[in-house]
């Protein structure tokens, strides 16, 4: 892991690397990159109090681990925010600052889900962002809020496009979100877009780092179908 001074994606990514594929993380790692996260929560930028990305990211868009674009937008301040709460829940700092950062940033995002439910929203954002909140959710924040994840693939089932794909859900994105879900409903979406996933591991070699991000969040899908 490491941290990108001028990039909260790029730091949250390294991340997400290391913790995806098992990479050994010493404590002294994790706090110091906990804490450089836990400083950006509140600032101004954040989506819901969470995590604000920098100047840099929020003027030249990032992307998202599986590698799509996502350009400078309300979008972008959600991932991230979803994105760092994630990665602090991962990183599992001691530091009483990184712990009251992300209670706060918890807070924030318990608030929005909840004018989402009074409003009766069974979808909370959009094909984007309503992932990021689901890995979120399954890496162990946001308790008590489960019920995204039964909402969010009811609503998934029906963006299918009849060829193993969502419309407006990115493919690879909304996989990686699956992967880490083990209920009825996330397996039967998995089942669905079995198929495009086995046509890639067909045709794709893991000799680039996406790449290789992809197919395992495929293998990982696959393996639960």
């Amino acid at each position: 892991m490491r941290i990108y001074r001028d990039s909260l994606a790029k730091t949250v990514d390294s991340v997400n690397e290391a913790f995806f594929f098992g990479m050994p993380v010493t404590a002294a790692e994790r706090d110091e990159v906990a804490l450089w996260i836990a400083k950006r929560q509140g600032e101004e930028g954040s989506y819901a109090n969470m995590f604000a990305p920098t100047a840099s990211d929020a003027r030249k868009g990032i992307r998202l681990f599986t590698g799509e674009a996502l350009g400078p937008s309300a979008s972008l301040r959600h991932v991230s925010g979803e994105e760092a709460c994630r990665a602090l829940i991962l990183l599992q700092s001691r530091s009483k600052e990184v712990q009251k950062a992300l209670e706060d940033a918890t807070v924030g995002m318990r608030g929005a889900l909840e004018r989402a439910r009074l409003e009766k929203r069974k979808k909370f954002c959009c094909g984007t962002c309503d992932p990021a909140l689901w890995r979120h959710i399954t890496a162990g924040g946001l308790k008590g809020e489960e019920e995204w994840l039964e909402n969010g693939m009811k609503m998934l089932k029906g963006f299918r496009d009849g060829k193993g794909r969502w419309q407006r859900f990115p493919y690879f994105w909304t996989m990686l979100a699956l992967s880490e879900m083990d209920f009825p409903a996330a397996r039967q979406e998995m089942r669905y877009a079995a198929s495009v996933g086995e046509r890639y591991l067909a045709r794709k070699k893991p000799s680039d780092p996406m790449t290789r991000r992809r197919v395992l969040a495929i293998e990982r899908v696959l393996a639960k179908c």
